[in-house]
């Protein structure tokens, strides 16, 4: 049984298509109802394998209705994908709103905690005990771009809260792991084929990979016994710059 996060397109839809497929019981969850409903419909899962809920990851009261859904509905959680996000409107440092500050981070980053200690508290009371965690932590997460303060700010920061489930999961049983994306062809990047800024100033085209590769990566942590993990995995658009090297 699995809760994907930010479910209705992009990544999330792609993982949470790509788990039913491999046949896990997944609560697709998001803001909205109408996309939730159709990344359902496009996998053709059985109605009994899952289920949508409308749930907003910065609230504690949204994202404990989610969670009390999925054990009311199968009685267990055994994978959480942590992928609700958002980069939120570009601009530098000097001139980026605080306003905007507040929505990435909350969303990004105090989503995720929101959403991994309630995973916490049903895998650790659950028996057989124990469960998964994968955070999406992005290449921002390591390497910052251009006018992303908020969004590289919170991805730093979600790679401590992976290290810490790391830490704080193992006599519960639950490993915690992060996967770091760079260029998935989505929604979010529709824009790179015609220009993105860099951090010596010019713009340039950058490439972008098939979602299906975050995807595959995503399965394969997910489908690892509780006694191995992933602690770390990148999975990035092999020409793209600026991340290995100087540019």
């Amino acid at each position: 049984m699995a809760v994907v996060t930010g479910g209705g397109s992009g990544i999330g839809g792609a993982v949470a298509t790509a788990l039913l497929g491999a046949g896990w019981r997944v609560a697709v969850a998001g803001r909205r109802a109408e996309p939730l409903r159709a990344t359902a419909d496009a996998a053709g899962a059985p109605a009994d394998q899952v289920l949508t809920v409308t749930a907003d990851v910065t609230s504690p009261e949204s994202v404990e209705a989610l969670f009390a859904a999925v054990t009311e509905r199968w009685g267990r959680l055994d994978l959480l994908v942590n992928n609700a996000g958002t980069f939120g409107s570009p601009a530098p440092v000097e001139e980026f709103e605080l306003a905007q500050w507040r929505t990435v981070v909350d969303t990004n980053l105090t989503g995720s905690f929101l959403c991994a200690r309630q995973a916490f508290r049903i895998m650790k009371g659950q028996r057989p005990q124990g469960g998964r965690i994968i955070n999406n932590g992005s290449l921002s997460a390591v390497t910052p771009r251009p006018n992303s303060v908020a969004y590289t700010a919170s991805k730093h920061a979600v790679t401590g809260l992976t290290k810490t489930l790391s830490l704080e999961g193992r006599r519960y049983n639950i490993a915690c792991g992060q996967i770091d994306i760079g260029n998935a062809a989505t929604d979010m990047t529709s824009s790179f084929g015609s220009g993105t800024l860099q951090a010596d100033g010019s713009t340039r085209s950058e490439p972008v990979m098939d979602v299906r590769h975050v995807v595959d990566g995503v399965l394969y942590m997910a489908g690892l016994p509780l006694d191995a993990n992933v602690q770390n995995l990148t999975v990035l658009a092999t020409a793209m710059p600026s991340f290995v090297g100087r540019g």
